[in-house]
């Protein structure tokens, strides 16, 4: 068994003048988690550790540099799965916490849940001795929210914008993990989850076919539970890259959704699919001298 690593950094419209920066985040997240699985840690140890990276670089919406809700805070949303035990763990609408991932394995591995949200999830985060984290919020993002908020003041309406960061990985046992981490979508109202905590939707993983993790427009993702369709094409046998394929056109075509997924097969084979304007993505396998990293701007499904 090959070790295998995959991770995305979001699908959406990304300007050309931070592909550059979002590429190299993903490639030195590939290599980080390719490292880890390298040294004998497990998958989980892999996509946490490529997961914590993306959150740390504040070119990506999640951890440091994520957007802001409406109030001018900012509120995370995380989640990790073992695919060898179906064992999960998560958290949304958290505050303060540096590396959300981080907090939703010690959900996975420390409680007896899956998934704590807003001041419940802070409070367990103290009790685990995360630090209260104040650095969260970059310039760039204060000035978007300041102009959304001219926009869209006395409304509901939230603004599309970056996505989630995610991995998958499987290791030298052939365990199968999968992760996502993200800061939502600009000016969400306080408390608004998306897909990328909720498993089945933002990230699925089971040894006996593989892990998937998702981005893209939560509220339709979560509609169609795109990352466990993605899973259930690879228990029909689909290569990976069909699998991917097939579950970016079934959520086009049922609820006109948009977004993107990365797909590793319980042999580690990858796929990579998405119908928005552009995806940032790498893959490392056990061998190579240097990811394979790629923002890639034409749409694997046409029609």
């Amino acid at each position: 068994m090959k070790r295998t690593i995959i991770v995305h950094g979001g699908a959406w419209n990304i300007p050309k003048k931070i592909r550059r920066s979002c590429l190299e985040g993903a490639k030195r997240a590939a290599e980080l988690g390719m490292k880890c699985l390298l040294d004998g840690n497990s998958a989980l140890d892999a996509v946490e550790a490529a997961v914590k990276f993306m959150e740390d670089d504040p070119i990506f919406d999640a951890g440091t540099g994520s957007v802001l809700n409406a109030d001018g805070e900012v509120e995370l949303d995380a989640a990790i799965m073992d695919g060898r035990t179906l064992n999960a763990g998560a958290v949304a609408a958290v505050k303060n916490i540096k590396n959300p991932i981080s907090l939703a394995r010690k959900v996975m591995e420390k409680s007896s849940h899956i998934f704590l949200v807003g001041d419940g999830a802070n409070k367990f985060a103290a009790l685990q001795g995360f630090e209260n984290f104040s650095g969260l919020i970059v310039k760039r993002e204060l000035t978007r929210w300041r102009k959304l908020r001219s926009e869209y003041v006395g409304t509901m309406r939230f603004s599309e914008g970056r996505e989630t960061v995610g991995a998958v990985a499987i290791d030298a046992s052939g365990n199968v993990a999968a992760a996502t981490s993200t800061g939502g979508v600009p000016f969400k109202p306080p408390g608004r989850v998306g897909d990328s905590p909720l498993i089945g939707c933002g990230l699925y993983a089971d040894n006996s076919v593989g892990g998937v993790s998702a981005t893209g427009h939560g509220e339709s993702i979560i509609k169609v539970v795109l990352s466990k369709v993605a899973c259930e094409f690879l228990e029909k046998r689909l290569p990976a890259q069909r699998a991917a394929e097939e579950s970016i056109k079934m959520l086009e075509e049922k609820v006109n959704g948009r977004g993107g997924v990365i797909v590793l097969d319980k042999k580690g084979r990858i796929g990579v699919a998405y119908n928005t304007p552009a995806m940032v993505w790498a893959y490392m396998k056990e061998g190579m001298m240097a990811p394979e990293p790629s923002v890639i701007t034409e749409r694997f499904i046409r029609g």
